[in-house]
This record gives C-alpha cells, sequence and structure tokens, in this order.
C-alpha cells in the first residue's frame, strides 16, 4: 500500500473535509453553483415581460402619485411633477388613516374568519364519506368562482331590511347592512374564499401520518391536543401560504366591498382600494388615488418578503444528529 507524504497523511488525520479541501484547486467548492452566461439570452424574454407588464408600470404609478394629474381639465393631459404635495397632503389626510385602519380590521377579520371556517371544514370533511366531501367540495368550488357581483348582490339582499337574514331572525325591518356593514362585508368576504380554503387545508391534511395520530389516540391524547401538537406543526407551512394567499386576495378587494356599500356608510367600510378609487374617479384627483394605490402596493410587498422569509425558517433539528 502506498505511504502517504507528511502533507497529506497530516490533512487526512485532520479531518475528512480537510482532506477534500487539500483536493478543491484554489478553494474552489466543486458542488457550487455555476453561472453560464448563456442563460441570459434564456431569460431574456422573461425579464422583457417582467418589466414591461409589473416593474414599469409600478414605477409609472409611483411617479403619478407625486404628480398633479386629474381625470378632467387642463392637468388631465398636461400634468407635472409636484415633488411632495400629494405625499404632505395624504399624511394629514384623517379619511386615510380611517381607511387604513379599516382595511386592517377588515383583513384581520377576514383571516381569522376564513382560516378558522375552512379548517373547520376541512377536519369534519375528514370523516366523511366520499360522496359527501365531493359534494361539499363542488359547492365551495361554486362558492369560489362566484363573480364579486353576484356575491355582492346576494349578500346586499339578504342583509338589508326586509331580507332573508333580518326575516329568518324575527326582525323584517333590521338593516344590518347598515348597522354593522363592516362586519356583514367581512363575512362576505369569508363566505367567498373560505371553502377554496377549505380544499387547501383538505390536501394539507392528508400529509398527516395516520400511524402518529392513532399513537396519540392510545396515549388518550384528546382532539384538541392531537391538532395542536400533530396536526397544526405538519400542516404549518400550507397554513402560512394560505394566511398570505388571504391577505393579498382581501387588502384589494374592491369589487365586492364597493358594490355592496361603496365604502360607507360613513366610511365604515372604506378600505384603502375603495378610497383610492373615490379619490380617482368620484373626486377626479388621479394623482392623489394614484398615491393611495401605491401605499397599497408597499404593504402588499413588505407582505410578500414577510412571507418569504418565514418561508424560509425550518424548524430546529432534534436529536443525537
Amino acid at each position: 500500500m502506498t505511504a502517504l507524504t507528511p502533507e497529506l497523511g497530516g490533512s487526512m488525520v485532520a479531518g475528512g473535509a480537510d482532506a477534500f479541501a487539500f483536493a478543491r484547486p484554489s478553494g474552489q467548492r466543486l458542488d457550487g453553483a455555476k453561472f453560464q452566461w448563456g442563460s441570459l439570452v434564456l431569460l431574456a424574454p422573461a425579464v422583457v415581460l417582467l418589466a414591461g407588464l409589473l416593474v414599469f408600470p409600478v414605477a409609472y404609478a409611483f411617479y403619478l402619485g407625486f404628480t398633479n394629474l386629474s381625470l378632467v381639465g387642463p392637468t388631465a393631459v398636461h400634468f407635472q411633477f409636484t415633488g411632495l404635495a400629494n405625499f404632505s397632503r395624504l399624511i394629514h389626510d384623517s379619511v386615510f388613516y380611517t381607511s387604513l385602519s379599516t382595511t386592517g380590521y377588515f383583513v384581520v377579520g377576514s383571516i381569522f374568519g376564513v382560516v378558522f371556517v375552512g379548517m373547520l371544514m376541512a377536519l369534519a370533511l375528514q370523516s366523511s364519506s366520499r360522496s359527501v366531501r365531493t359534494i361539499v367540495g363542488s359547492v365551495a368550488v361554486i362558492a369560489w368562482m362566484m363573480p364579486a357581483l353576484s356575491a355582492g348582490v346576494t349578500w346586499y339582499a339578504t342583509t338589508v331590511a326586509g331580507g332573508e337574514v333580518a326575516t329568518t331572525l324575527g326582525q323584517p325591518t333590521a338593516d344590518y347592512l347598515a348597522s354593522a356593514p363592516l362586519l356583514v362585508v367581512t363575512l362576505a368576504n369569508v363566505w367567498s374564499m373560505a371553502g377554496f380554503v377549505m380544499l387547501i387545508f383538505s390536501a394539507a391534511l392528508r400529509n398527516v401520518p395516520t400511524e402518529v395520530v392513532e399513537a396519540a389516540k392510545i396515549e388518550n391524547a384528546g382532539p384538541l391536543r392531537i391538532f395542536a401538537r400533530i396536526t397544526l406543526p405538519v400542516i404549518r407551512p400550507t397554513v402560512i401560504t394560505t394566511v398570505l394567499f388571504i391577505v393579498l386576495l382581501s387588502i384589494g378587494n374592491f369589487s365586492l366591498v364597493y358594490i355592496m356599500t361603496q365604502g360607507g356608510p360613513f366610511n365604515a367600510t372604506n378600505i384603502l382600494p375603495v378610497y383610492s378609487y373615490q379619490q380617482a374617479f368620484t373626486f377626479q384627483n388621479l394623482a392623489y388615488g394614484a398615491l393611495v394605490g401605491d401605499v397599497l402596493v408597499v404593504i402588499a410587498t413588505i407582505l410578500a418578503f414577510w412571507y418569504v422569509r418565514v418561508s424560509r425558517v425550518r424548524p430546529a433539528r432534534t436529536g443525537g444528529r
């Protein structure tokens, strides 16, 4: 057997990683990713489309937010850059802060409502027959695919005075859309998304190992304990993704809210997309409406980065290794 040289032998004794490092030329990783300039040619069409359909429109919308562009009048064509004039108006706009807080309540209420109802329905369907799951899943898809116009008109008709909700509760003259508008539009948003979220959670629950659940039942673990200690950790990535999905859909849900209340009464449901529309097309101030829309873009971007950061977190490994 060939004897090792002192240098090579020393590196081998020091550790396997050092031995492999000795074999690498100039410390270069042999398993590292290699950049190929030719790949830029293949990526060029996607980059052009991304820039033309996303980057440029968003950048132009940000620029319009700092101009005096209007819907009608001389500045509808010959507008100019006005610096921080619109931004100064924004930070002193009490209606904007009301709209911002209303958007927060609407989104948070939608998150809790959609996740709770969707998870409850998914857990209930686990022990149901295949035919029941098929029927409920079909109804859920229909509710999800229903246009915002149809959903808004349906909820409007059932929650105003003389509607089905008031009649069923024995108060035919009660107008719940006027007395609790934010609650009603939040429930309508929950109703429109809960079925689809139920399908997502149902698929995720199939990844929960049944043998672990059965072992927990043998140890007399209750349903809540099994859900908290076994089910929830397994489906945690799906829940996080679903929450971001709900946030992004709710924070920009203009159609449903505008059809039901148009932001009223007295700005009670005037979420940011509705307020942006009002400023741009009702009050004919396109620049200020664009700036309010820019706030939505910033919030959505922050949430997207938060999701990427959270999704990269991996639970710490335990055990001997």
